[in-house]
């Protein structure tokens, strides 16, 4: 018998944000295809999704200091918190440089990218209720790291274009900007998976 209960909300917690990754990882891939008139509003939507995952890691957070047993290690419920928070916080800069730099046609490599990142948010919030077993765990972080090589890739070969004469400096600097929040995101998605292949090797 357990006479000290743990806390299992952190779960629920955890599944709140890696939902909000999700939407927002949608919406960048529809403002990416958007007319410039659009890409606002959605990154107004984008911001707000932000807000909420601020709160989902602030919660979560004071869950923490008031928790006496918690479900596994409270560094490693912080670490995951805290690498949630950094993709939706890469996302969110992505889509509020889109709005900024005013680039009229994007181009299709930086949707192949956001298309990448959609993927790995849907696996990362698919993954998530898998914490509360510790089962089934080693499939997730395996197609994490499948898709942020496959991030990586489209990286290179658009940054290999960029410097290719095609763009004028200007539109270089912009876009140059805009695929490295992007790949900075897809790391991030890694990072989370990194966190959670360590939670489920300390309780396993």
């Amino acid at each position: 018998m357990r006479f000290t209960p743990r806390e299992n909300s952190f779960y629920d917690l955890f599944s709140e944000a890696a939902s909000n990754i999700c939407d927002a990882a949608k919406l960048l891939t529809e403002q990416i295809a958007s007319l410039p008139a659009d890409r606002p509003a959605l990154a107004d939507k984008i911001r707000d999704l932000e807000h909420a995952s601020d709160d989902v890691a602030h919660r979560t957070l004071r869950q923490l200091n008031s928790t006496f047993v918690t479900p596994f290690d409270r560094a490693d419920i912080y670490e995951l918190t805290s690498k949630l928070d950094d993709v939706m916080d890469f996302i969110e800069a992505v889509s509020d440089l889109i709005v900024l730099y005013e680039v009229d046609e994007l181009p299709g490599e930086l949707a192949a990218i956001a298309d990448v990142l959609l993927r790995a948010a849907v696996t990362t919030f698919d993954a998530m209720p898998r914490l509360r077993t510790m089962k089934n765990l080693e499939e997730y972080w395996i197609e994490a790291n499948r898709l942020e090589n496959e991030a990586d890739k489209l990286h290179r070969r658009f940054v290999a274009k960029l410097f290719s004469g095609e763009y004028d400096a200007l539109t270089v600097m912009k876009l140059k900007e805009i695929v490295e929040q992007l790949e900075s995101a897809a790391d991030a998605f890694e990072h989370v998976a990194n966190t959670v292949e360590t939670i489920a090797v300390k309780e396993s």
